[in-house]
């Protein structure tokens, strides 16, 4: 595989290198997972959550704040398992690629000079 080379695939196609990139990692980690003997409480969790970010990976662009929320409940369902680290940061690494999402909050109130005065 070229990747472990550290070579780039070539493609003839427009696809966005983060998505490919978050596919890569994904794939990877999926295989980690099944060929992993060991069984762990939150073994599934971790399954369909990566199910999850390969379905997304496979429909284009995902959504920046679908894409966290899955990262999340992977790493904490395998984040003790340590023959997954490698491959759990490389699918955070190929999330981060797609950026901080926005942020959806209120704007701040400005402290009144005059209260408490």
């Amino acid at each position: 595989m070229l990747r472990s080379l550290g070579q780039r695939p070539v493609t003839g196609s427009d696809e966005d290198p983060r998505v490919a990139e978050l596919r890569t990692a994904v794939s990877r980690l999926r295989r980690e997972l099944a060929a992993l003997p060991a069984d762990f409480p939150d073994r599934v969790i971790a399954e369909d959550e990566l199910a999850a970010l390969a379905a997304m990976a496979a429909g284009g662009l995902p959504e920046i704040p679908r894409l966290r929320s899955s990262l999340l409940l992977v790493a904490g369902a395998i984040g003790s398992v340590s023959a997954l680290a490698r491959g759990l940061s490389q699918v955070r690494d190929a999330v981060d690629l797609f950026g901080e999402p926005p942020r959806d909050r209120a704007p701040r109130r400005r402290a009144d000079p005059d209260a408490g005065a």
